[in-house]
């Protein structure tokens, strides 16, 4: 057994502790406290140049597209969604085969990368399923999300049985990597098929692009906009839908999605009562506030979010519209874009409210005994009062490192 000692531990699911340890056994957390630690095991002190340490669990990005990860630099920031969504589209339809082997590489570098970052469990959205084989030789948890289009398919049934048919070909025997189906968003699935979905996750994780754009929104309650220009313009537009005249959590409220298993991601354009029933279900909303500026479609208003009840978590979105998949880096812009957020709260959305989303809250997320010992020694200065505050705002990359790697 190693005890791990600190100037501080964030249990999460606790306050944090000045002056702790943290006691693993393998690759198990047996206990932690404060002050002497127990026994006589050895004792290890996380050597930090020109500071001290605190250990936290390692952070879970709850929302990225690994498989866009070679996009990286090619689609710039836009004032416009729409315009943003075409110039991705081109510029993936334009690259090809999308298991080439660069692709893959940029698959493997970019969880190499967020490891880097603290990230010890991802929510990966994958079309393809190109990194369900990369996640399980990097040994990174992950729960992947089989994402299925089609707004106009003549046999919707037969589209989401071959998805299926997709993940059983790719499901491993006690593998850290679990897979399911998930819609893309409103405005790509058609009602019927966000139906069979529905059905067909009734007992499993799932996940939908939700409530991003204002022309989503739009797209709902009229019908019309450049949503509708864009289904017309590439072949894809359903002459038979029928505009809900809703707000999108109604309408996939409507197909039956919405559940305590459902991750919403986005919803930046929500309405309190929106939120207030994804938070009455026990739905999980994930929020990627450096991409939502990024594709234009404006800042998540991040302290209605949490002012709800909401369960938040974070995301990164894809390298196609982020610098980078630093989870620390989206705990800042929230905490740019609300001061008034307890920092506590936003340490569980990047950890513990990720992992239970996900599925993985008893092995991930907290400091307790008996779950994985996925532990980060974070940087600090020596002298620090709230490490909490500390740890939203300031971490650098060089900061971090793992106890475990």
């Amino acid at each position: 057994m190693i005890i791990y000692r600190a100037a501080w531990v964030l249990p999460i699911a606790a306050p944090p502790i000045r002056d702790g340890w943290v006691a693993v056994d393998g690759d198990r957390i047996v206990s932690y406290g404060a002050g002497d630690a127990p026994g006589s095991a050895v004792v290890a002190t996380p050597a930090m140049a020109g500071g001290a340490a605190a250990i936290m669990p390692a952070l879970v990005n709850a929302h990225t597209h690994l498989e866009l990860s070679f996009l990286q630099g090619q689609v710039a920031p836009s004032p416009s969604f729409g315009a943003w969504m075409q110039k991705l589209v081109e510029v993936r339809r334009a690259s090809g085969n999308p298991f080439a082997v660069e692709l893959l590489e940029r698959i493997r570098e970019a969880i190499q990368e967020a490891r880097s970052f603290g990230t010890g469990l991802i929510g990966d959205v994958s079309n393809t399923l190109a990194s369900v084989a990369a996640l399980r030789d990097a040994g990174m948890p992950a729960h992947v999300f089989h994402e299925v289009l089609g707004f106009n398919l003549p046999d919707p049934a037969a589209h989401l049985v071959a998805a299926v048919q997709r993940i059983e070909a790719h499901a491993g025997a006690d593998s850290p990597v679990r897979i399911s189906i998930a819609p893309h968003a409103p405005y790509s699935v058609s009602p019927a098929l966000f139906k069979s979905i529905a059905t067909e996750v009734a007992a499993c994780r799932s996940s939908v692009h939700l409530a991003e754009s204002p022309e989503e929104v739009a797209f709902l309650a009229d019908g019309g906009g450049p949503i509708r220009g864009a289904l017309e313009a590439i072949g894809a537009w359903n002459p038979e839908w029928l505009t809900p005249h809703c707000g999108p959590v109604e309408y996939i409220d409507r197909l039956g999605l919405i559940s305590e298993r459902l991750l919403v991601v986005h919803g930046v354009q929500l309405s309190d009562a929106e939120l207030a029933r994804l938070a009455s279900v026990g739905s999980t909303l994930v929020t990627c506030p450096r991409s939502n500026r990024w594709v234009g479609v404006g800042d998540p208003p991040v302290a209605r979010f949490y002012a709800s009840g909401v369960r938040v978590a974070i995301g990164t979105d894809s390298l196609a519209s982020v610098e980078d998949l630093n989870v620390f880096a989206e705990m800042a812009a929230i905490r740019r874009l609300s001061p008034a957020i307890p920092a506590r709260a936003i340490l569980a959305s990047a950890t513990a409210n990720g992992a239970e989303a996900l599925g993985f809250g008893d092995d991930y997320g907290t400091i307790e005994a008996g779950k994985r010992a996925a532990l980060l020694a974070v940087r600090v200065p020596a002298a620090l009062a709230d490490v909490e505050e500390y740890l939203v705002g300031s971490v650098e990359p060089a900061d971090v490192h793992w106890l475990n790697p």
